[in-house]
């Protein structure tokens, strides 16, 4: 076991031995600042450098580190512990009474675990009682926890068997500068964002005179972290407090050197700064949390911001070096419906920057290496780094003029040393990041898209004549006619719902991807629409009520206008939008045969059906689901059509039921039921294939004489029972239950009248 050190006048110069924890993927570059700050690096561990320093350097590196999270004075390292009774016999000889003064508070950050200790609270519950044990036996009080603000705050990590525990001399994480208040979703910490910097070579264009500039600087942490580079200002010299002022071996002598000379060092060079930095954002209320970082940061001065888009950015004046860093952290499209809009984000970066920085450097950070492909250039390095949990990679590139496509080819490669190595798992990545640099590659998907795109304008125009005939602004334009792009493209009105359809396991996913990305960036051109209002959807097998479950909460719908009928659209929240399209005809009918029939819609889903017949001359109706979602948005497609809801009920019920209960009876019946469900709301699972005859069977008992059964459902392969024709007369609508945008996929639905059989 290593003896606790504590420092005295005499001893100011001892060694101590310590660890620097930081983001993973940056810990040789942790290594190489400890270097420059005077520190003595040891071994290099996941997340973290060990290293020895006197105390002066130590507060040097808690003040002037730009890339540690935490500093940790280690007082043990323990190998062979596995119990609590061992953590805590380990901690109990270390002697903190020289460490935790009398009446001051600690705190224990727990981190791992063991065969025995597979809680972090257990852990630290374990070093406190340790702690406990040193201090009463040495005749100091009991100390009081306090997690929030301790005077002390204990490290320990248990992991495979190897016990450290130290002091934690920074406190609050070192990337926590203080000059945010307002991070907004998913911030790029202070810490990654320096050393994206430095990876990008920064420091050394910094020297050479070089400009930067971000284009989507969002609230500036990019450029923040650069001015303090450029200023020579520690990034935690405005911190007013560390871990290690309430650390028993404080020495504040040294601490206020130490802050005297960084403080000194920022005043002269924040008056030398000559170094350009632009940021440009969209976003007023980005710029002016940008603008508030900066004075809270000391640096307002250095940063020059300018509230322009992509679409709307421009080469100042000013910037005449033919040489920069154009670097920023874009969005990168966690949620699948986020896709549009990135992806004509990314290709626009790339345009602008061939388009007015040539010959500069493009450095882009992304958790979507395949949105980087958009941007149309060569990565000639690439980082694998972490955003918190999230895997994603910088991206260096050497900007060419709007006619090189991929940047030059014989950028030299990165070496092993500096560039991560993909991992087993990433080898078809790797392989598809060789085919998209490659230009006769990226030539062929380019002419694929360009082919995609003429299928869409060739499609809405084979249907304008339609359209202008049926004043239909709801459609379907395209449904997987070309195999490499298997996804099925709606419009309404100005929007546009794209559904893209499960690869087979046989097609590399990060193709497939690849190509849905190809289409995203046509298709706006192509259909004349804002990327804004292209929504996407993955569309797979589903069961029970996934069909029904939320994939966001925006809340966001509008209305759109199907014959005589309003009616409300979701595009983003749910699997499916409120309207089948395909039903269309089906609605139509019904609505005609309507006029004075009392009307039953089984399945209601948002009772658009229903909406028809009434509007239609339906005397009464009522209409049934299991899904209170549902119900809700029914109601507002009767308001929105002012229908009289005592005529027009809905009833909250699962249909079998319901059916076998009910005793009124109905001229017209429309039943479109899911083709497998096993809700919990029901008794039993539905499968249309297997059940459709008891269905069918019930609504035909409640249907009057004369009256009419609407059978559907979308089951691909479906089969009608032969035994039905057998006791109903029976006819097959299909053919003719298709308008002409869903003519080239007949299969996507099955319809049946079904009417009792005259009595001879």
């Amino acid at each position: 076991m290593r003896a606790a050190i504590i420092m005295t006048e005499s001893n100011q110069n001892t060694l101590l031995s310590l660890l620097a924890t930081c983001p993973k993927g940056i810990e040789g570059l942790l290594h190489d600042e400890l270097i420059a700050l005077g520190a003595t690096p040891g071994k290099t561990t996941v997340a973290g450098v060990y290293f020895t320093a006197s105390q002066a350097i130590a507060y040097r590196v808690c003040l002037w580190s730009r890339l540690a999270n935490r500093v940790i004075l280690t007082l043990v390292r323990e190998s062979m512990i596995d119990t609590a009774d061992q953590v805590r016999d380990v901690v109990a000889r270390i002697a903190w009474s020289q460490h935790l003064a009398p009446g001051n508070t600690l705190a224990v950050d727990f981190h791992g675990r063991s065969e025995h200790i597979r809680h972090t609270r257990f852990g630290a519950q374990t070093v406190k009682d340790g702690v406990v044990d040193a201090l009463q036996l040495a005749g100091q009080e009991r100390p009081n926890v306090d997690t929030k603000t301790p005077h002390l705050r204990i490290y320990a990590h248990l992991h495979r068997m190897n016990l450290t525990i130290g002091l934690d001399l920074s406190g609050e994480s070192l990337h926590r500068r203080g000059y945010r208040r307002d991070v907004g979703h998913a911030p790029l910490k202070e810490n990654l964002a320096a050393a994206l910097l430095v990876r990008a070579g920064w420091p050394e264009r910094l020297k050479a005179g070089e400009p930067l500039i971000d284009p989507l600087c969002g609230a500036g942490t990019l450029l923040i972290e650069a001015a303090m580079m450029a200023a020579d200002q520690a990034p935690n010299l405005n911190r007013e407090r560390f871990g290690f002022h309430g650390w028993a071996g404080h020495d504040d002598d040294i601490w206020r050197e130490q802050k005297r000379e960084a403080e000194a060092r920022a005043s002269i060079g924040r008056k030398r700064c000559k170094a350009q930095l632009l940021g440009f954002d969209q976003s007023p209320a980005a710029l002016t949390a940008a603008k508030a970082n900066a004075m809270r940061a000391g640096i307002p001065a250095l940063i020059t911001l300018h509230g322009q888009g992509l679409v709307q950015l421009s080469r100042p004046e000013t910037v005449t070096a033919e040489s920069g860093l154009l670097i920023t952290n874009p969005p990168y499209g966690e949620r699948l419906g986020e896709l549009p809009e990135l992806v004509r984000l990314y290709g626009q970066l790339g345009e602008k920057a061939k388009a007015l920085f040539p010959g500069w450097t493009l450095a882009v950070f992304t958790g979507n290496p395949d949105l980087g492909h958009r941007l149309g250039m060569r990565a000639h390095k690439q980082y694998a780094l972490k955003n918190g949990a999230l895997d994603a990679k910088l991206l260096l590139m050497e900007i060419g003029g709007p006619g090189n496509e991929f940047g030059p080819a014989d950028k030299p490669q990165a070496s092993v040393d500096s560039v991560a190595e993909p991992a087993k798992s990433d080898r078809h990545e790797a392989a598809d990041d060789q085919v998209a640099s490659n230009p006769q590659a990226a030539t062929k998907t380019q002419e694929n898209a360009q082919m995609f795109a003429n299928r869409l304008i060739k499609n809405q125009k084979r249907l304008k004549k339609w359209l202008k005939q049926s004043g239909e602004t709801s459609y379907r334009v395209y449904d997987a006619d070309m195999p490499e792009y298997a996804l099925a493209v709606d419009r309404y009105g100005d929007r546009v719902h794209v559904q893209e359809y499960a690869a087979p396991s046989s097609i590399n996913p990060s193709q497939a991807q690849k190509r849905l990305y190809d289409a995203l960036e046509v298709m706006p051109e192509a259909l004349n629409v804002d990327a804004s209002k292209i929504y996407i959807k993955r569309r797979e097998r589903q069961t029970g009520s996934a069909q029904y479950q939320k994939r966001s909460a925006s809340g966001e719908r509008f209305e759109v206008q199907e014959g005589a009928a309003r009616l409300w659209v979701n595009l983003r929240d749910y699997l499916d939008t409120g309207l089948f399209l395909d039903h269309r005809p089906v609605r139509r009918m019904l609505s005609e045969m309507a006029s004075g029939k009392r009307f039953l819609n089984l399945f209601c889903y948002t009772a658009t059906a229903t909406v028809q017949a009434a509007l239609g001359g339906a005397s009464d109706s009522v209409s049934v689901d299991m899904s209170n979602t549902y119900l809700e948005w029914a109601k507002d497609n009767f308001a929105l059509n002012k229908l009289d809801t005592r005529l027009h009920r809905v009833v909250r019920d699962d249909c079998f039921r319901w059916l076998e209960t009910a005793n009124a009876e109905f001229d017209l019946i429309f039943m479109d039921p899911p083709t497998f469900s096993n809700s919990k709301k029901m008794r039993d699972t539905l499968d249309v294939q297997r059940d459709h005859p008891r269905l069918v069977e019930l609504a035909m008992a409640r249907l009057a004489p004369g009256g009419t059964l609407v059978f559907s459902n979308n089951q691909r392969r479906f089969k009608l029972d032969p035994a039905l024709s057998e006791h109903f007369a029976v006819e097959d609508i299909t053919g003719r239950s298709f308008d002409p945008d869903f003519q080239r996929r007949t299969n996507l639905h099955h319809v049946f009248l079904l009417r009792h059989k005259a009595l001879q």
